[in-house]
């Protein structure tokens, strides 16, 4: 397990915006370089739709995003993969092997809700 990351001041960890969205679609991506889905999630009216490239083909089906609720980063700047600008980054943690486990919530949360 690696060590933990530099402390920071709650400033900083206020800077970093992580909302709830809704995945309305979710479609391979055949030409990134590792196996991912593009996905259109829903943060709602105030941030609205944003696409994102994920890394989740091992422990998720496409039917299966779709409807379900995730958490991302809304305020990085977008980054080119591929032909795919991911406009958000999906959040998980890496199970045994390293592969992504999506963060999730375990009651029903507001579609834009910001995490604190």
């Amino acid at each position: 397990m690696p060590a933990t990351a530099p402390q920071i001041s709650f400033d900083d960890f206020m800077k970093v915006d992580v909302r709830i969205g809704r995945v309305l679609t979710a479609e391979p991506f055949p030409e990134a370089r590792k196996p991912a889905y593009k996905l259109s999630i829903d943060f709602g009216p105030d941030i609205g739709i944003k696409k994102s490239s994920a890394q989740i083909t091992v422990h998720y089906t496409l039917d299966e995003l779709v409807g379900r609720k995730v958490a991302a980063v809304v305020n990085f700047p977008p980054r080119q993969i591929g032909p795919v600008k991911s406009e958000v980054l999906t959040l998980g943690f890496p199970d045994a092997d390293g592969e992504v486990v999506l963060v999730g919530v375990d009651r029903d949360a507001v579609v834009g809700g910001r995490l604190f």
